[in-house]
C-alpha cells in the first residue's frame, strides 16, 4: 500500500482478509513485563519470528526453563516458537522492535538503540505514560531518533491476561500508513481486532488521559460514583484541549485508546492505576503506593508530567493540576474532594459556588459546572 501521511485522521478498522506474509517477518519485544510478554505471545501466534528480550540474563534463563512468565503473566504458556534472550543481545536484523519498558526507562532504551543502530527495523511504543523530564510522548521521542515513518504506537482497551486469553481490540497508529497496516496485519492474524490511525499524538494522549482519569476516579469513588465520573470527565476535557492544540483528532480521544480504554480500566478491579487511585483516596502516600504496586501504577508519575506539560503550553487544567498536587502531597485529601465533588449538599447551597471556591485557592480557568 502506498504511503499517505495526509490521509484522514479517522481511525479505520483493518480487515482480517488483508493480513498476509506475517511469517516472513522478524520482531523483537524489549521488556518482559505483563504487557510485553502478552504482545510477544500474540506476535508469535501470528507466525512472526519473535524474540522476547528480558532485562537480565537470569530472567531470560527462568523464562526459558519454565516457559511461563509466572511473575507477570501467570498461567499462560509461552509459545514454543517464541525465543527468549537478554536485551544485551541487540536487535539484529529485525523488522519491528516493540518497546514494552516503563516510560521512566524509555529514554535510555531509545538512546541505546540509536547508538547501536536500529537497522531497517521500525520502532513501536507500547507505553501509556509520559517521558521525563518534560512529559514527552513516547512516539514523539521515537520520531526524534528514527523519523516519523519508522515509528508507531500501539494502544487500546486491553489487560495483559485478557489479550492472550479472550482477545482484544487495539489501535496501531503511525504517520506511515504502510507501517500501521503492517502492524494491523500481525495482530489480526493473532485473532485480535486492530484499527489503524495516522494520529499517534492523539492515541498516546488518549492513553495518558485514561490513566489520569482512572487514577482520579479511584481517588474519588468513595465519595460517590457521580464524583468519580465527574472528575474523569473533567480530566478528559482538559487533556483534549491540550491534545487538539498538538494536532490530535477527536476520534482518538473517544475511540478505543481513550474512552474504550477508560471503560476497560474502570471495570477491571485489579487495574494498577485504579488501585493506586483508591489508595490515594485513603490517604496513602504516592511513595508507599509505588512501593506496593511498582511501575505498573505509571499514572502517578505521568499525571505530574502531564500537569506540567499542559501548564507550560498555556492551557488551564485545574482538575489535572489538583490531582498532581494531591499525588505530590501539596493538596490535602479533603480539599481534593471539595474541588471535584460535582454538587454541594443541600444544606450548604448558600456557600460560595464550587468554582469560586476553587479560584479563591488560586486556581483559575476552571470548567463551568453543569
Amino acid at each position: 500500500m502506498a504511503e499517505n501521511a495526509h490521509e484522514s485522521s479517522r481511525p479505520g478498522v483493518f480487515s482480517r482478509a488483508r493480513a498476509s506474509r506475517a511469517g516472513a517477518r522478524r520482531a523483537i519485544v524489549i521488556g518482559a513485563g505483563s504487557f510485553g510478554s502478552a504482545i510477544a505471545v500474540l506476535i508469535a501466534r501470528a507466525g512472526v519470528r519473535t524474540t522476547l528480550q528480558t532485562r537480565t540474563v537470569e530472567q531470560a534463563a527462568r523464562l526459558n526453563e519454565s516457559r511461563q512468565n509466572r511473575e507477570y503473566l501467570p498461567g499462560i504458556e509461552l509459545p514454543p516458537a517464541l525465543r527468549i534472550e537478554p536485551v544485551t543481545n541487540g536487535v539484529g536484523r529485525s523488522d519491528f522492535v516493540f518497546l514494552a519498558v516503563p516510560s521512566s526507562a524509555l529514554r535510555d532504551v531509545v538512546a541505546s538503540l540509536a547508538d547501536s543502530g536500529l537497522g531497517r527495523a521500525a520502532a513501536v511504543s507500547l507505553s501509556k505514560g509520559l517521558v521525563a523530564p518534560h512529559g514527552a510522548l513516547p512516539a514523539a521521542l521515537l520520531r526524534g531518533h528514527f523519523g516519523a515513518h519508522r515509528t508507531a504506537c500501539i494502544a487500546g482497551p486491553v489487560r495483559a491476561q485478557d489479550i492472550v486469553s479472550h482477545g482484544a481490540a487495539l489501535v496501531a497508529a503511525s504517520a506511515s500508513e504502510r507501517l500501521a497496516v503492517a502492524l494491523a496485519e500481525i495482530f489480526t492474524l493473532s485473532g485480535v481486532l486492530c484499527e489503524i490511525s495516522n494520529d499517534p499524538t492523539g492515541v498516546e494522549l488518549a492513553g495518558v488521559a485514561r490513566n489520569a482519569a482512572a487514577l482520579a476516579a479511584g481517588a474519588t469513588e468513595s465519595h460517590g460514583l457521580g464524583a468519580a465520573g465527574a472528575v474523569a470527565g473533567h480530566i478528559f476535557a482538559e487533556v483534549w484541549r491540550y491534545a487538539k492544540a498538538n494536532g490530535a483528532s477527536p476520534e482518538s480521544m473517544i475511540g478505543l485508546a481513550g474512552a474504550g480504554d477508560l471503560v476497560a480500566t474502570a471495570l477491571a478491579s485489579q487495574s494498577p492505576n485504579r488501585r493506586a487511585g483508591e489508595l490515594l483516596g485513603q490517604g496513602v502516600t504516592a511513595a508507599e503506593i509505588e512501593r506496593q504496586l511498582g511501575p505498573a501504577a505509571e499514572a502517578l508519575e505521568s499525571v505530574r508530567l502531564l500537569a506540567r506539560a499542559i501548564e507550560r503550553a498555556g492551557f488551564s487544567a485545574p482538575v489535572t493540576g489538583a490531582l498532581s498536587r494531591l499525588i505530590s502531597g501539596e493538596l490535602p485529601l479533603e480539599e481534593w474532594v471539595a474541588i471535584v465533588r460535582p454538587a454541594l449538599p443541600r444544606a450548604s447551597r448558600r456557600r460560595p459556588s464550587l468554582w469560586r471556591r476553587i479560584r479563591s485557592r488560586g486556581v483559575s480557568g476552571a470548567p463551568r459546572a453543569l
